[in-house]
């Protein structure tokens, strides 16, 4: 298995990223494009077939969301998908409903809050992930790579692209 990295480019998102050979890493959204770039480098240093799984993004917010975290998502998500394109990574988008389906946790519906629905993502992540210190930032990039890794990332094979 290849390296296989997953962001959450959310205002509070994370990065995380695994290969066959060492265990799941993962940190908060670095501070600048600088540091993403610099990141994104240090790690796919050497390896032709690292994927980054994305979390794509809503096309429409409303009220949902607040201006300011949506304009942070929307720059977030551009400048990560045009640096790991430019370091040759193959990017795949998914769908949070995607991801987050494949847990079977329910929906954020059914929570009585956003913080209730982020707090049991948050749980699942430290569930899957014991060793690592999962916080509110991390929890859904490392859902989103368990996600990747149990649709076939790392082999390069036609079934991961979504």
């Amino acid at each position: 298995m290849s390296l296989v990295i997953a962001v959450d480019p959310g205002a509070s998102g994370g990065i995380a990223w695994a290969n066959a050979h060492a265990p799941a890493f993962a940190l908060p959204m670095p501070p600048s494009v600088a540091d993403v770039i610099g990141l994104l480098r240090d790690l796919t240093r050497g390896d032709l077939q690292a994927e980054l799984w994305l979390e794509d993004i809503p096309k429409f917010v409303g009220k949902a969301i607040p201006a300011s975290s949506a304009a942070v998502l929307f720059r977030n998500f551009g400048y990560i998908e045009g640096a790991a394109t430019a370091l040759g990574l193959r990017v795949i988008m998914v769908k949070p409903h995607d991801w987050q389906k494949h847990f079977k946790l329910g929906t954020k519906k059914d929570c009585a809050s956003t913080t209730e629905w982020k707090n049991k993502l948050k749980s699942e992540a430290v569930r899957r992930f014991p060793n690592l210190n999962v916080t509110l930032k991390t929890a859904d990039a490392l859902l989103i790579l368990d996600f990747a890794k149990n649709s076939g990332a790392g082999n390069n094979s036609d079934a991961a692209l979504m």
